[in-house]
């Protein structure tokens, strides 16, 4: 690279002749492509924001100018011209670079960005201290068009609105077509309603028409005139200017147009459009299977090393399908991401059975509490994680009306690369206490197909959560079939001790059990499937066998399966000794699943190892 390797701070980008910039952003997309061809990792969303990025530390002072970004997978430009250069490679692996922002990583990343709709406020927030604390720094929220569906952006709109502080919000408009008025004539508009003198007439035109009778119903109407005719009279009705579109993917156009904005007094607008996967024609050319992926073929765009085993999402979205072929009354819901929950094959087969709401689990939960209490079957896939911000929501608006809806919780436990912002590793502990709720982890992808249609005959709140990634490689049954609530099976029983493990955590626990077996120690192992209701009778037959009782479970240990097992122990009166294996009080960074459940211990070495420890 002539450019990119002599950059490794933006004091150096800020040095350069504009008319290397163009050049600089062909490199930094090279080594994107290059790099996460061996990596992994979130491609197209990166590729359309490289000149958007380095236009920002290009015009911006940073880092005591402050850009606050939603969404960290569009970011790797970032990470590239903010002295991560020489780390790239490390991206996503156990150790390397994070895939998002973190702001223990660099202090170019102003907050932490994993999931959506989060830097409005962020930014809000910095701004308001930079005012309390009377200082001159300048902040930039920039926020992907998919992150205003999230209700919390709109929140920080109108409260931004109201306080009406010095802050630039950029919105990064990355759908897959460029619009109409990305050209000459909406450039050339743009270019002059920011020109600075512009700006300043209409202050003085506004002061002027104020002073008479009839000026501010004039400037409100010209204001209105101005947002509809640019399409900001929503940001414009919340108080902000608003400018755009522009071309993000213009490097020159870029630099002018942030250094004429970024001093215009007051919350501002600028909406910019970029094209997912720019530069790279297989990411242009399909965006979806291009916004997260493993290894890759850099030259034609193929993925490398696909496992032969069905994923769990498979398991789940083909067995979604047989069921509402027999049941009009099923129907999907997902919160933009059709893809991967496993939905959209569901959307293409029943498109007037599916909902897809956006970034908003929150309207997700109450909207399928809606259709339940009509007789429809909704069923909502989320990503563990994503189910945290829908807590209030399913404890009063389901659960406490009694509604029968369908939560399939995808990526639960740990999920590899993406790390702590997406370990679904808290949801058992989440929902655990609320009433009139049933939590299901299947022990394989066979078992899931079951669960679902149990799921979808038990007329109650249902969580059903499963892992991301390839199943065991069972066989899967062609009938599904309904399952007893609440009840555990044993899989092996053992005279000296007792593991019962929910969910992914069976298999290796039943490997550890032969790892003990090699050490002399007869281990029984119990597929527990249900972690409410908990099967109290298989526990009391596990004590019988052995008073030595293991939990194992991949979520963390508060308030999760083994303090469950702990309270059934305690409210029955029930004596045994109990070893309880989970995520330990703390966030689990990043890096291949294997490599982190050998991490915390609960592969099949880490868990017959913790036995070996503590009874032997």
């Amino acid at each position: 690279m002539k450019i990119l390797d002599k950059i490794n701070t933006p004091e150096q980008l800020r040095l350069m002749d504009k008319t290397k910039l163009p050049e600089l952003c062909e490199e930094i997309r090279q080594t994107i492509i290059h790099t996460i061809s061996k990596t992994g990792g979130h491609l197209g969303s990166s590729l359309g924001a490289v000149e958007l990025i380095t236009a920002l530390h290009y015009v911006f002072n940073t880092p005591e100018d402050k850009i606050v970004f939603d969404t960290g997978h569009q970011t790797y430009a970032h990470k590239l011209l903010t002295g991560r250069q020489n780390k790239f490679n490390t991206i996503r692996k156990k150790g390397g670079l994070s895939g998002f922002l973190k702001i223990y990583e660099s202090p170019y990343d102003t907050f932490g960005a994993g999931h959506a709709s989060t830097a409005l406020s962020a930014a809000l927030g910095m701004a308001m201290a930079r005012d309390q604390k009377k200082q001159k720094y300048k902040v930039v929220a920039v926020v992907a068009d998919g992150s205003m569906t999230g209700g919390l952006a709109y929140e920080a709109l109108q409260n931004a609105g109201q306080l009406k502080p010095n802050m630039l919000v950029i919105l990064n408009d990355n759908q897959m077509f460029i619009s109409q008025r990305v050209g000459a004539l909406g450039s050339f508009l743009t270019k002059l309603l920011t020109a600075k003198y512009v700006t300043a007439a209409e202050a003085e035109a506004t002061r002027i028409m104020s002073n008479f009778e009839i000026g501010n119903n004039a400037i409100k109407l010209a204001h209105r005139a101005r947002a509809i005719l640019f399409s900001g009279a929503l940001f414009a009705e919340l108080g902000f200017r608003y400018y755009g579109p522009v071309n993000g993917n213009d490097i020159t156009e870029m630099t002018e147009v942030l250094s004429q904005v970024k001093d215009i007094p007051g919350p501002v607008i600028l909406h910019v459009v970029t094209k997912k996967g720019k530069g790279y024609p297989p990411a242009e050319q399909k965006p979806t299977k291009y916004h997260g992926l493993g290894i890759f073929d850099a030259d034609t765009g193929e993925v490398i090393g696909k496992s032969n085993k069905i994923t769990y999402t498979k398991a789940f979205s083909d067995a979604l399908l047989k069921l509402a072929e027999n049941d009009p009354a099923i129907t999907a819901i997902t919160a933009a991401m059709p893809e991967g929950t496993g939905l959209s094959a569901f959307r293409d087969a029943h498109p007037d059975r599916y909902y897809d709401v956006g970034i908003a689990e929150e309207h997700a939960a109450t909207f399928a509490a809606g259709l339940a209490t009509q007789g429809i079957k909704p069923v909502v896939a989320l990503y563990s994680s994503f189910s945290q911000r829908c807590y209030d929501q399913i404890q009063q608006d389901i659960c406490l009306q009694n509604l029968p809806v369908v939560f399939a919780l995808d990526r639960a436990g740990l999920v590899g690369e993406d790390g702590p912002t997406h370990h679904g590793a808290f949801d058992l502990s989440l929902f655990r206490n609320i009433p009139n709720l049933l939590i299901a982890a299947p022990a394989d992808e066979n078992e899931l197909q079951h669960l679902l249609k149990t799921a979808l005959e038990s007329k109650k709140t249902f969580i059903l959560r499963y892992p991301r990634g390839s199943g065991e490689g069972v066989e899967m049954d062609k009938e599904l079939k309904t399952l007893p609530i609440g009840k555990g099976e044993w899989l092996k029983k053992g005279k000296d001790l007792t593991i019962l493990a929910v969910g992914n955590r069976v298999y290796p626990a039943l490997k550890a059990a032969e790892i003990l077996k090699e050490k002399g120690i007869d281990c029984g192992v119990i597929n527990m499937r249900f972690i409410k209701p908990i099967d109290v009778k298989i526990i009391k037959e596990a004590i019988k066998q052995s008073p030595k009782i293991i939990t194992v479970e991949d979520n963390v240990l508060a308030g999760g399966f083994g303090s469950a097992v702990a309270e059934i122990l305690a409210d029955n009166n029930l004596k045994a000794e109990l070893l309880r294996l989970g995520i330990k009080d703390e966030f689990v960074e990043h890096g291949k699943q294997a490599e982190l459940y050998e991490e915390t211990g609960l592969d099949a070495k880490g868990i017959s190892a913790a036995i070996l420890k503590r009874f032997k």
